[in-house]
């Protein structure tokens, strides 16, 4: 089972979930972060650390979100590796973050 991140994620790159992650799962989007379900090994160290609770596992993702399963599973591994958040560029404050 691997973690997913979906739409609340979109324009916040907090990142603060890359800091604790063990195997460098994260990969950066243009507008948010993805997570590689073939890199990742299901520890859960991300999700209480994201602050906008956009990060789930497969069994607990919200019906409205299951898409984010195929975008983190095809986008995720083309992108650059995100290792920690002082890696991820400013951006403008999404629609989702607090």
């Amino acid at each position: 089972m691997a973690h997913i991140v979906t739409e609340p994620c979109i324009g916040c790159l907090h990142a603060d979930c890359v800091n604790v992650c063990p195997v460098d799962c994260f990969h950066q989007d243009t507008n948010m972060l993805l997570i590689d379900p073939f890199e990742c090994i299901d520890c859960g160290a991300c999700i209480p650390e994201c602050p906008e609770e956009a990060i789930f596992t497969d069994d607990t993702l919200p019906d409205e979100w299951k898409e984010y399963t195929t975008i983190n599973a095809e986008k995720a591994p083309g992108l650059p590796v995100i290792t920690n958040s002082g890696q991820v560029p400013p951006f403008e404050r999404g629609r989702h973050c607090q």
